[in-house]
This record gives structure tokens, sequence and C-alpha cells, in this order.
């Protein structure tokens, strides 16, 4: 009867501890989880603010400051109606073939031509 007793001890133990593990991994799990929303909420609002600034540089009206600045130096030439094309212009790659799987052109039907094989 005392073996039976020091082994159900000994289980309880175990298993008390094995518990307690569990409940401080789960704790740092939590805080990890914590953190990164943390940072990816940081990371969205860095984004936002990145995006306005990106916005605010790309004003038209200070482009086109930028560009009478700069006309000279950079060698710009003025827009004119010739300069756009049509989409027909571009010399657009021709598509290319699409491969027969290798197993449709050994598997050659038994049946007569003209037939459809049933599915």
């Amino acid at each position: 009867m005392r073996l039976t007793t020091l082994i159900a001890a000994i289980v309880v133990i175990g298993l008390g501890y094995w518990a307690y593990h569990q409940t401080i991994q789960t704790q740092m799990a939590d805080r990890q989880v914590d953190r990164l929303q943390r940072q990816i909420a940081a990371e969205h609002e860095r984004l936002g603010v990145l995006r306005a600034e990106w916005a605010y540089l790309n004003r038209p009206d200070r482009l086109r400051e930028l560009a009478m600045f700069n006309f000279e130096r950079l060698g710009l030439l003025p827009l004119a109606p010739d300069q756009f094309g049509d989409v027909a212009q571009i010399p657009f790659p021709p598509p290319e073939p699409e491969e027969v799987a290798p197993e449709l052109l050994q598997g050659t039907s038994s049946l007569p031509e003209g037939e459809i094989e049933p599915l």
C-alpha cells in the first residue's frame, strides 16, 4: 500500500510540474504574440506616414516646379501630343505555344476516327 501511495505522489508531482511548465510556456507565447502585434501596429503606422510623405512629395505642382527648375540641367523636352503612341504600336512578344502533356500524346485511342471516347 505504501508503494502505490509513493507512486501516486510521484505521478501527482510530475503532473504538477508538467502543468506549471505548460503555463509558463503559454505565458511566454502570449507575451510574444503581444509584442508582435505591437510591432505590426507600429509598422502600419509607419507605412501610413510613408504613404502620406509619398503623396506629399508627388504633388503635381511640386513636380512641375522641380521640372521647370531643372529643365535645362536635365535636358528635358517639352511635352507634345506627338510624343504619345497607341497601344497597337507596342511590340509585344508572340505568345508561347501551349505544351501538350506527353501522356496524352502516348495514349492513342482504339476508337475509330470521329467517335468520342466516353468519360
